[in-house]
């Protein structure tokens, strides 16, 4: 029997294709600050927006938190009863503090607010097929898989918007989907078996630039998609390499990110391909600005618009 899930509904004409709840956010007894992950930053993203006057609390679509029944399309009951114990999910999050919480606060402040992340992208998914393209401001927990999380994923939400390491596990054996990952290839990913679910590596060296990345980003989009026609992309729009990011190790200015976030929707739309953006990682304070200004570009580019659907005019 078909799962019927109340994550999917329809949306007014009048809201963007941005999915955001005040949920997302991760507050509690300064916990937070013991990760370089800023688990704010998904609400300082909607607050640049609104202030630059792009979107109103009427015009985004707001995330509902996905339920069990939800989760256990992909996920095993065996690992969301794991998330009950404070240990396992210390160590997903990588906050060892939240060891000594109790389970019940541990949900309410920590996995709720992924959980809710994880709606939105499944919303996200069905409203980027519907409208040609949607962002989450939250999600992109790559690293998680059906029965395994870490690297601060809880929830394997790219995977439940389809159907990391973690979805490269998961879809290791399915023909449909076609993995692209660009990446630093001295720190990821470790994960060897999942490494062999990317079907198109495009591995960067220490400390790389924004030509070259840039280049490749564009040239490896165009190639993927010269391969395949997808149903929808993906866009797993990280931050992490942002210059100076503890955990990147690449050299990308904010216009580099910006510009990659255009290359990416540019070609999406040009050749009528629906897209879902994710904001996934990203560790430094500035990354929320950087992802604001990067949504007001793709605007003022005319790659997203509240009605915008089916192809694009610019060439590639």
């Amino acid at each position: 029997m078909p799962h019927t899930t109340k994550l999917y509904e329809d949306i007014p004409s009048t809201c963007w294709p941005i999915v955001y709840s005040t949920d997302y956010n991760i507050t509690f007894i300064g916990l937070e600050k013991l990760h370089p992950f800023d688990s704010g930053k998904w609400g300082k993203v909607i607050n640049f927006l609104r202030d630059e006057k792009l979107i109103t609390d009427d015009t985004i679509v707001a995330a509902k938190e996905a339920t069990e029944e939800d989760l256990l399309v992909v996920h095993t009951r065996r690992y969301l009863n794991k998330l009950k114990w404070s240990y396992v999910v210390a160590t997903i999050t990588e906050i060892p503090p939240l060891f000594l919480l109790p389970n019940f606060l541990v949900q309410r402040r920590v996995l709720k607010p992924l959980r809710t992340q994880t709606g939105g992208t499944i919303m996200a998914g069905k409203l980027a097929i519907d409208r040609g393209w949607a962002i989450n401001v939250g999600g992109g927990f790559h690293h998680c898989s059906s029965d395994k999380g870490g690297g601060f994923c809880a929830y394997a939400d790219i995977t439940l918007a389809i159907k990391g390491n973690g979805h490269g596990r998961d879809f290791m054996d399915d023909k449909r989907v076609y993995i692209m990952d660009v990446y630093n290839r001295h720190i990821y990913p470790g994960d060897t078996i999942a490494k062999r679910a990317i079907k198109r590596r495009i591995e960067l060296d220490w400390g790389t630039e924004d030509k070259e990345y840039l280049e490749k980003v564009e040239t490896h989009v165009k190639g993927a998609l010269n391969e395949i026609t997808p149903d929808v992309i993906v866009y797993n729009a990280g931050t992490d390499i942002l210059d100076g990011d503890p955990l990147g190790g690449l050299s990308i200015s904010p216009q580099g990110i910006i510009k990659r976030d255009e290359i990416v929707f540019r070609i999406a739309r040009s050749r009528s391909i629906p897209i879902l953006m994710v904001t996934s990682g990203g560790y430094q304070k500035r990354t929320a600005r950087i992802i604001a200004d990067s949504i007001l570009n793709l605007h003022n580019q005319g790659f997203i618009d509240k009605t915008l659907s089916g192809s694009h005019d610019s060439g590639i």
